[in-house]
């Protein structure tokens, strides 16, 4: 196993079913839940200094499933070309997700993820298993399809065990 192929297999195996469509909903669903339960002060805490806020991995999630969908897009319509990789703290540092309000990040995370619902659902199922290059790694449509549950729950499980825990949430 490469070491791209462990990176992204910490995701995949996050996924608690083989539901893809079901399990998009479901982290949806989780992550909505618990955004709609913040202040707007407690939605601007971080765990630790130089860590991003509540509001920073919100929009990081939205960020990052942007990406994964235009390269589903790309590969699903066949593009070869080798997509580029991106830099998430980059994107945080330049997003001033502090700035936003919290119910406007929160409309931006269920639109995008309705968005992806939208194309994974109507993808033919031969396009899961088309393939493209993403920042120098070949990669399915159904593997990045499956990347973005499997990091909306990695950051679950971080806002949980780092976040929630330090605001008595749990």
């Amino acid at each position: 196993m490469t070491d791209f192929q462990k990176y992204i297999q910490r995701y995949l195996d996050l996924i608690p079913s083989d539901n893809l469509l079901g399990e998009l909903k479901k982290s949806a669903d989780k992550t909505i839940g618990i955004f709609s339960n913040l202040t707007e002060e407690q939605s601007t805490f971080a765990y630790a200094k130089g860590k991003w806020t509540l509001k920073g991995v919100l929009l990081h999630l939205s960020d990052t499933e942007r990406v994964f969908q235009y390269r589903i897009l790309a590969f699903a319509r066949g593009d070869q070309n080798n997509l580029p990789g991106f830099d998430e703290n980059e994107y945080a540092e330049k997003s001033f997700a502090d700035k936003r309000s919290l119910e406007s990040l929160l409309e931006e995370y269920k639109l995008v993820r309705r968005s992806s619902q939208i194309l994974l659902e109507t993808l033919q199922p031969s396009a899961l298993h088309n393939t493209g290059m993403a920042n120098g790694h070949e990669i399915s449509v159904e593997t990045i399809g499956k990347l973005i549950v499997g990091h909306n729950y990695h950051h679950l499980n971080i806002i949980e065990e780092r976040y929630l825990l330090k605001l008595g949430w749990m």
